[in-house]
């Protein structure tokens, strides 16, 4: 049996454990809705758009080291990495920790850590369609999203568009980003990207992370 998930002050009833796991296994990703507990969602959120509000977010770029560059032609949010400073946060991470290890126990993927971050789209912005790890380079194997808006408008655009991997062409998902829909799938084989929102949107991007190595060089976390 998979191991119970703890979301918060929720447990993810077990038919969905199952579910995300078959997912992954079938189609490589999952979506879910009402997933998160709603008021973790309100705290999460209340303290991300304390953070824009105070200029308290750093601009996003592409790139890792010293390939990191600004590029707004390509994505337009603002984020900041969980450091666990709030009990929000830490209650968000524990989750995280405890999905990890069901992942571990189920598919047996030798997950080693997870790094999240806030991320905050203003009007306007939006991520082109990319992946998340590069095949041979894969110490994030499976990318999450976490949404945090509340009655998000059925006309605010901000859509994650998840595409085939054998066809980047053909859209397979299309992710509203309303508060307690969860996301994730294989860092390295989903093309997916985020469409222009028209009003300001707010999530969490994770990755589960196994230990990697370049030339005997431990991969940088960020």
């Amino acid at each position: 049996m998979i191991p119970s998930v703890n979301l918060s002050s929720s447990v993810l009833s077990t038919a969905t454990q199952v579910a995300l796991v078959d997912a992954l296994v079938e189609q490589d990703w999952y979506v879910g809705r009402g997933v998160i507990d709603q008021d973790l969602c309100h705290a999460l959120h209340r303290e991300l758009l304390h953070m824009a509000d105070h200029n308290a977010l750093d601009e996003a770029g592409i790139g890792r080291g010293q390939q990191h560059h600004l590029r707004k032609d390509i994505r337009g949010d603002a984020i900041h990495w969980l450091d666990r400073k709030s009990e929000a946060q830490r209650r968000y991470l524990m989750a995280m920790e405890d999905l990890q290890q069901a992942l571990n126990q189920s598919l047996f993927l030798g997950l080693f850590e997870y790094e999240a971050h806030f991320a905050h789209y203003p009007p306007g912005a939006f991520y082109q369609r990319h992946v998340d790890s590069f095949r041979g380079r894969a110490n994030r194997v499976i990318s999450t999203v976490g949404y945090l808006n509340p009655d998000w408008p059925a006309d605010g655009g901000g859509e994650m568009v998840l595409y085939q991997p054998d066809d980047p062409s053909r859209e397979v998902a299309r992710v509203v980003p309303e508060a307690g829909t969860f996301a994730c799938f294989l860092s390295e084989t989903i093309p997916h990207e985020v469409l222009p929102t028209h009003q300001p949107r707010a999530s969490i991007a994770g990755w589960f992370r196994r230990n990697a190595s370049l030339g005997g060089v431990l991969d940088p976390s960020r």
